[in-house]
């Protein structure tokens, strides 16, 4: 495990695997790097791989007052420790973090995102009016397993009958539980793209890097619509779509997240053919 500072302090933990040009692995809400190490092995084969822990998270610290700025400098002090260019990959909340961060000028060589999750339209769940309010009252009250309840039922849709099977995963809902805080931290980073509007162009025109947007063909419609709605927004951006792949692909399907990434970010020889499409 190595470590990087953060500009008001912060340690951020991550591990650094591989060698050729940086990639940064930016995880999705509740996990931390342990979800990420059989992408990063793959990704390393090509490139030097920092898979680190949002702070909050495993490894890393959380000062507080939290803040999305917090987590761009995070970012950009792991962008800086890896020689000042990094590729930047990000999945779920994770994805809209590392797009904000390229947004906000670090130097991001390119960007690959995998389903962003946007609600842009009707298809998506309606988050309940007081989800927030609610979320931050479980987690103050350190109701953290109701917190993840709260979550996975109302922000991500997953059926009650799943659920509780979810309970008995080994270490799942215990890592959840100890990462619930963070669900608060990336509400904010969603911001107001929650609110099943259409995206704003003008939001994210500062995102110069070229960009590679991938959903799985086996999710849901809200959560596949807004890859292409990103795309559309996006200066330089196209899709990949990896077929018979979900939500979860990073983590239960990494070698076909791996494949398209190796070859976005410059080792063809590694990859196995990808379904890119045109924007």
């Amino acid at each position: 495990m190595k470590t990087a500072t953060s500009r008001d302090g912060t340690t951020i933990a991550y591990d650094q695997t591989g060698q050729g040009p940086a990639v940064i692995i930016v995880a999705s809400a509740l996990a931390d790097r342990s979800g990420t190490r059989k992408l990063a092995a793959l990704l390393s084969e090509a490139f030097t791989v920092i898979n680190y822990d949002r702070r909050g998270r495993g490894d890393s610290g959380d000062t507080q007052p939290y803040a999305v700025k917090r987590e761009i400098e995070d970012i950009d002090a792991l962008i800086t420790a890896t020689g000042g260019s990094a590729f930047v990959f990000g999945s779920s909340s994770g994805a809209v973090l590392a797009l904000r961060a390229a947004a906000a000028g670090l130097d991001i060589a390119k960007l690959a995102l995998f389903e962003p999750p946007f609600r842009i339209d009707d298809t998506a769940p309606e988050l309940p009016a007081d989800y927030e309010a609610r979320l931050t009252a479980l987690i103050a009250a350190d109701r953290r397993s109701d917190a993840v309840k709260l979550f996975f039922s109302k922000a991500v849709g997953v059926p009650a009958p799943l659920l509780l099977l979810m309970r008995f995963i080994p270490g799942l809902w215990s890592k959840s539980m100890a990462h619930a805080h963070t669900l608060l931290y990336d509400q904010a980073v969603m911001g107001d793209t929650l609110a099943g509007k259409p995206l704003v162009a003008a939001d994210w025109a500062a995102v110069r890097a070229e960009t590679i947007v991938m959903d799985g063909s086996k999710s849901e419609a809200w959560l596949r619509n807004p890859a292409q709605a990103l795309v559309d927004v996006l200066p330089n951006a196209s899709c990949v779509t990896l077929h018979g792949q979900h939500h979860g692909a990073v983590e239960m399907a990494p070698k076909a997240v791996a494949a398209p990434l190796i070859e976005f970010f410059g080792d063809k020889r590694l990859a196995q053919p990808s379904a890119r499409v045109a924007a």
